[in-house]
């Protein structure tokens, strides 16, 4: 495992990575790949969040926004440490491979290291795919009650992690066949598959919120709105929803 403290890939330049990555190298690879992207989704629910504070006119959401906000900037520098992770993972389990099976106790050997590397090597994605869920809870919960100009960048926000979450799950998947343990196996597939269900259905509403352009209800709990008692949505006090009107 890596030092979460210093990330290895969010250290380096974005050209210094896409080199890396490129290269006949066998890591970072896929599963990196999928979390940088992610890190990016949570970037932008970060930038959104940003920009909708001191804003009146989206004063009702202020306490989604220092939510939402905090939660980007959080999963944003997780997501970049798990890119480590993954690597890390992968070396792990290629060394694995590579040990000695000559006589009965290192093949025995062997297989336990592999076996133990690869429950690692499909740990690290799928908490990655659960940090996408947590991605696209965040964009949906901004979508509609933040700066409208900005909306579009959610959609992006929730194609990263809808994205990076199946690009991290199939890492999962490549490394189940190695565990030696059906049970868990089939465990750990369910758990994605259902993971997956979410992440697209939480992405998908965000993407409806943003071209539906009209701003909606607080968040359950969050005080603060207090125009005529109606929500926002319905084309009273707040706005109704022009998507090029002026975030002021």
């Amino acid at each position: 495992m890596s030092d979460v403290a210093a990330p290895r890939f969010g250290s380096m330049t974005l050209d210094g990575f896409i080199q890396v990555l490129g290269s006949a190298m066998p890591s970072p690879g896929g599963g990196a790949a999928s979390a940088i992207a992610a890190s990016c989704g949570a970037a932008l629910v970060a930038m959104v969040a940003a920009l909708s504070v001191d804003r009146p006119k989206y004063a009702p959401y202020a306490a989604s926004h220092a939510r939402r906000g905090d939660a980007g900037r959080a999963l944003a520098a997780r997501l970049l440490a798990l890119a480590d992770e993954d690597a890390n993972a992968y070396a792990a389990f290629a060394a694995a491979l590579k040990l000695p099976r000559e006589t009965d106790a290192e093949r025995v050997a062997r297989t336990a290291a592999i076996r133990a590397s690869a429950r690692v090597a499909a740990d690290v994605p799928l908490r990655t795919v659960e940090a996408c869920r947590e991605v696209v809870i965040a964009s949906e919960a901004l979508a509609g009650r933040s700066n409208l100009n900005a909306a579009s960048d959610l959609a992006v926000a929730s194609r990263l992690a809808e994205a990076a979450a199946h690009g991290a799950a199939e890492n999962v998947m490549v490394n189940l066949p190695s565990l030696g343990d059906e049970v868990l196996a089939d465990e750990l597939r369910g758990r994605v598959e259902a993971l997956l269900a979410e992440i697209e259905e939480l992405a998908e509403a965000t993407r409806a919120h943003v071209e539906g352009g009209e701003l909606r209800d607080p968040e359950a709990g969050e005080a603060g709105w207090a125009v005529g008692g109606r929500g926002a949505g319905n084309g009273s006090g707040a706005g109704n929803g022009a998507g090029a009107e002026a975030a002021s």
